[in-house]
């Protein structure tokens, strides 16, 4: 049997295609492994930086009522004993205690150890959320994932918990009219369309530190703003769009976290809204310096495309902002008559 010179070129090119693909294949298995490697590395350090906290906070009892103390210690043990898929739950009630104990009540070297211990945790989850942002964008890869090169590692997860520590002034009674603190409040607005997406923004670190992330319109409340009025008035800033503050729903959800913006730790205090509106292209009409050099893009997402994007390593804010907008399409057209108040839920 002989064969052509044609059909010799075309079964070396076809071999030479799959012994390319194997290469690319076998390295880009190796550098997911890596990545994945990295990825535990980066939690076991963020867990013993949570795990030394826990010694801080609860050596804060010497200083406070035994009551308090019980209950530091009581959360911080639970904090320390339960499984991983639980932990962000865990570390938020405690977050949530410590931002009710008034710093001048602890010695300033605890207070010390403790602003130590905070920023020991907040380097450490940096580096964790770097690495799974990493190993997400590759494993996400619809080719990695069609050949399967992850094996059967999951999906890494962010760990994305409020970071607040000692209260050093009053606690935020909201929704209230807010006289702005050390804590920014912000009230946000997640806007769907008649097809349910939602539009997002696409920003970035005034500085150019990090990644850029996805997050809802709205923004600070200024001095004797409610919370509707900062939304509307933000809403109109950012899009141009005009609405009463009785349209919007909610508040539906609240947020805490604690970020770097701008060169700055940002304590930030977040209430979210719904509307429902027309599909619309946003043309921002009072948009500072800041934020112009911040804001990137717009774009309306579906759920799905919402998922796509943190299955791809892009930030999303709120994180399960997917996985909540049929709780935000409830609210959407407004509180209905005799519904009565709405409970805030409080979300990553």
């Amino acid at each position: 049997m002989t064969f052509s010179a044609l059909t010799i070129t075309n079964v070396g090119l076809v071999l030479l295609v799959l012994l390319l693909i194997g290469v690319w294949a076998y390295g880009t298995a190796n550098r997911l492994d890596r990545l994945h490697v990295r990825t535990d590395l980066a939690w076991q350090a963020l867990d013993a930086a949570l795990s030394r906290r826990a010694v801080v906070v609860r050596s804060l009892g010497v200083d406070l009522p035994a009551a308090e103390a019980d209950r530091l210690t009581a959360l911080t043990l639970r904090a320390e004993r339960v499984d991983r898929d639980q932990r962000e739950g865990a570390e938020n009630d405690l977050a949530r205690a410590l931002a009710r104990i008034d710093a001048v009540a602890v010695r300033p070297a605890q207070q010390a150890e403790m602003a130590d211990a905070d920023a020991r945790v907040l380097i450490a989850r940096r580096f964790h959320n770097d690495a799974v942002r990493n190993t997400r964008a590759l494993q996400g890869r619809r080719l990695v994932r069609w050949l399967r090169l992850g094996g059967t590692a999951d999906m890494p997860e962010y760990f994305d918990i409020s970071e607040h520590t000692l209260r050093t002034g009053a606690p935020s009674e909201l929704p209230r009219e807010y006289e702005p603190g050390s804590t920014r409040v912000s009230a946000r607005v997640v806007l769907l369309d008649g097809q349910s997406r939602t539009l997002l923004l696409r920003g970035r670190d005034p500085q150019g530190v990090g990644e850029p992330f996805w997050f809802t319109f709205g923004g600070g409340v200024e001095a004797g703003e409610s919370l509707r009025e900062a939304a509307v008035r933000e809403l109109y800033e950012e899009t141009g769009l005009q609405v009463a503050p009785d349209l919007l729903g909610g508040p539906i959800w609240r947020r805490m976290s604690l970020f770097p913006f701008n060169g700055d730790m940002m304590h930030s205090e977040e209430h979210f809204f719904a509307l429902r509106v027309e599909h619309f292209e946003p043309v921002p009409a009072g948009l500072t310096e800041l934020e112009q050099v911040a804001l990137l893009e717009h774009r309306w997402c579906s759920a799905e495309e919402v998922t796509a994007l943190g299955e791809s390593g892009e930030m999303v804010y709120p994180q399960d902002l997917a996985r909540l907008l049929p709780d935000a399409e409830r609210f959407a057209d407004g509180l209905a008559e005799g519904q009565g108040p709405v409970e805030e839920r409080t979300i990553r």
